[in-house]
């Protein structure tokens, strides 16, 4: 007899988290697996970075830290907020949490009630929809189109709104897509919520310093949208420190308020060790992780130069973040060595079988046709993956 919550049977499993554990058993029974899965950067910590855990460890930093964060580490938030974003925050604006994934959580349970509506622009960060079912919102999908670079127009968000509506949850750049809003097209969204002022903006930034157009822009820039936008940012993507479990929202402060309550009861502070090492990230300049952005701009051209010699694949240029993602639907229909494509869930798990590549399922971002692929790996391994992609498909 099943005696779990209705909230955890009815919970999907994260769709990156669940490839990369199939990815981990095939490896585990001696299959040369290609990981493209996971939303990870393959490079390492910098050592200044690594140097300034050590040194935190050796001043004995063990204890309890402030539930929303040490003063010095917000300060150090405030800071790069003014210099990379042109945003002013104060210190009750800031909340430190067990990565950025904490941080849309805290946002979800503080903001929404039952049956209030969260805009999602189609694709959409994964755990974005179930985040916000867990917290009894019910998720509104936008459908974008490759054509449109995936991203929502005024009138499509015009569309979209109901009396319900409560949120809009966006990344820009954004994954899966790698897409970026511009200045332009962020101020033709917020002309609309002029319109709708009880709605809420959540703008997840934590791929901004990974942007191959440069200009990167902040929905919370606009002196009319201030008020009304959580900023959610952390240092796993840009300085590729995903386990070190470190995220930040900057947000008005009655809401920063609330997440810290929330927090409080849940997870209490972040870790003092990783706290203290992030203060020396976040003080060193955008250019010193600029190293990684080259390596993924020389990738992106690599994996999509490949793609291109694949029929039955389409793709768009993303200009940001590490994702490529392909338009697949042109083999739906079909049976590949005896295995018949339906979905872009069947076309994943096809090409983690017989390729031993692992890739993610659109459907998990909130669109059925295309797949993920992340090219967060060297360009060997991806000269690999995609050949063994072609070699199955051909």
């Amino acid at each position: 007899m099943n005696q779990l919550s209705d909230r955890i049977n009815n919970l999907a499993t994260s769709a990156t988290l669940a490839m990369a554990a199939k990815a981990r058993e095939l490896r585990a029974e001696g299959k040369d697996i290609i990981g493209l899965s996971l939303g990870e950067p393959d490079f390492d910590t910098p050592d200044f970075i690594k140097d300034a855990a050590i040194e935190a460890i050796n001043q004995n930093y063990n204890s309890y830290t402030p539930v929303d964060g040490y003063v010095d580490l917000k300060n150090a938030i405030i800071t790069k907020f003014k210099r990379d974003n042109n945003l002013s925050y104060s210190l009750p604006q800031i909340v430190v949490s067990t990565g950025a994934k904490q941080a849309l959580y805290n946002i979800a349970s503080v903001m929404l009630n039952k049956g209030d509506e969260v805009i999602l622009p189609c694709p959409y960060w994964v755990s974005y929809s179930d985040i916000i079912k867990l917290n009894d919102g019910v998720p509104v999908e936008v459908k974008t189109s490759i054509e449109n670079d995936f991203k929502m127009t005024a009138a499509q968000l015009e569309a979209a709104i109901t009396p319900k509506t409560k949120m809009i949850w966006y990344s820009s750049p954004c994954n899966p897509s790698g897409s970026v809003y511009s200045k332009e097209e962020l101020r033709a969204l917020a002309d609309v919520l002029q319109k709708h002022p009880n709605i809420y903006v959540v703008s997840d930034e934590i791929y901004e310093h990974i942007n191959f157009k440069g200009g990167h822009f902040s929905m919370a820039e606009f002196d009319d949208m201030y008020n009304r936008t959580v900023t959610i940012n952390g240092v796993s993507k840009a300085f590729a420190m995903t386990g070190w479990r470190i995220g930040y929202i900057g947000a008005p402060d009655w809401i920063a308020r609330a997440c810290n309550k929330i927090q409080g009861q849940v997870t209490s502070g972040a870790n003092c060790i990783a706290q203290r090492a992030v203060i020396t990230a976040l003080e060193a300049p955008a250019s010193c992780v600029k190293y990684m952005v080259d390596e993924f701009k020389v990738r992106r051209k690599l994996i999509l130069d490949l793609l291109g010699e694949i029929e039955g694949f389409k793709s768009n240029e993303p200009e940001g973040a590490f994702y490529v993602f392909p338009n697949i639907s042109a083999y739906f229909g079909k049976t590949i060595k005896g295995k018949e494509i339906n979905n872009a869930s069947d076309f994943s798990l096809f090409l983690l079988e017989e390729a031993l590549v692992a890739t993610v399922t659109g459907e998990a971002f909130g669109n059925p046709d295309c797949i993920r692929i992340s090219y967060a790996a060297s360009q060997d391994e991806i000269k690999e993956a995609i050949k063994r992609i072609k070699t199955a498909l051909s």
